[in-house]
């Protein structure tokens, strides 16, 4: 098992192939054979899944526009607006492109003003580097390894969707205008704060290092909140009937920061979505798994294959291999 080496930024023939199957899926004269084709190209990469869900969220953005608005004076001002991003991405087809770019154009300024759509779209992802990127509204992120999230800047409030991986949010303070993340079934809302976000499949983990923040379940239909203050960290999954919350060494749970997996005598079950999230196939618990053994240590982000392969070594466990390629943990 090796840990990913991909190109950390996506390159313009997978949007080209992520516009062109969006926009035939939407047509209704897809084929049976064209979505067959589209599934084996949906599952041959996750990036190509990334980028497909990005297509699909600029899709939904543009459905949202008013079909009825006069045309504005003049649009707020920005350097790359989301008419741009659209035009860029949806460039397989110029007719299609034109019909949204005049829908744009036409409800844009409505549907800003009334907080239905954002003026900006900005999507990042990372696979085997650290990055940091500025926002639009002057917010810095730093990626960890392995993750993405969209950006979305409407009129009233700023929106951030995590769908993999983890980062670290330093949130540029505009008090009419909340900043929101959302992971999971759940979001964290802020002012102006620093905070780090941790999300593997239902999991998620919000550690504030600064300010304040209020993170939100809705796991089940059924809201659950939790105010943190610096210092504290807040857990929720659909599995948890409610949000976990603790104080923790921050520097530790940032120490993805420099490179570092801090693992502070967890066992098996707790240890391992924190390693998953550094590898191509997640390793997976075998019936006869010694679940409640322990493990510590300190190991480097971009070696955690070596970690899962010395494993046996400090643990009463062997390893197996699935079909899938998977990694089994199995008890001796």
């Amino acid at each position: 098992m090796t840990s990913r080496n991909k190109a950390p930024l996506t390159n313009d023939s997978i949007i080209d192939e992520a516009a062109h199957w969006c926009m035939r899926l939407h047509s209704g004269e897809c084929t049976d054979q064209e979505r067959k084709e589209f599934d084996h190209w949906l599952k041959s990469s996750p990036v190509h899944a990334r980028e497909y869900k990005a297509m699909q969220e600029i899709w939904f953005f543009s459905e949202r526009l008013p079909r009825k608005a006069q045309r504005p004076n003049a649009l707020p001002s920005y350097q790359r607006p989301l008419t741009r991003t659209l035009c860029s991405r949806l460039r397989p087809s110029l007719a299609m492109a034109s019909t949204i770019l005049v829908t744009l154009f036409v409800g844009g300024w409505f549907g800003w003003q009334k907080d239905l759509v954002p003026n900006w779209y900005q999507h990042f992802s990372t696979s085997n580097v650290v990055q940091r990127v500025e926002l639009v509204d002057g917010s810095q992120v730093e990626l960890n390894l392995n993750t993405a999230f969209t950006y979305l800047n409407f009129r009233q409030h700023r929106s951030v969707t995590l769908t993999d991986g983890e980062a670290f949010f330093k949130v540029n303070k505009d008090m009419s205008r909340p900043f929101i993340v959302k992971a999971g079934k759940g979001s964290i809302t802020v002012t102006g704060t620093q905070f780090n976000v941790w999300k593997y499949a239902d999991q998620v983990i919000v550690t504030l290092t600064e300010g304040s923040v209020k993170v939100m379940n809705d796991a089940d239909g059924a809201k659950q909140a939790a105010m943190l203050s610096p210092g504290m960290q807040a857990r929720y999954a659909s599995s948890m009937p409610h949000i976990s919350v603790q104080f923790v060494d921050t520097e530790s749970a940032l120490a993805w920061r420099d490179g570092k997996l801090i693992l502070n005598n967890l066992t098996l079950v707790e240890a391992l979505p924190l390693i998953n999230q550094y590898l191509d196939k997640p390793v997976l618990l075998g019936d006869s798994a010694p679940v409640n053994s322990r493990i510590g240590g300190i190991y480097n982000t971009r070696n955690i294959s070596d970690l899962v392969h010395a494993l046996p070594r400090v643990l009463p466990i062997s390893l197996s291999q699935n079909t899938e390629g998977n990694v089994i943990i199995n008890g001796k």
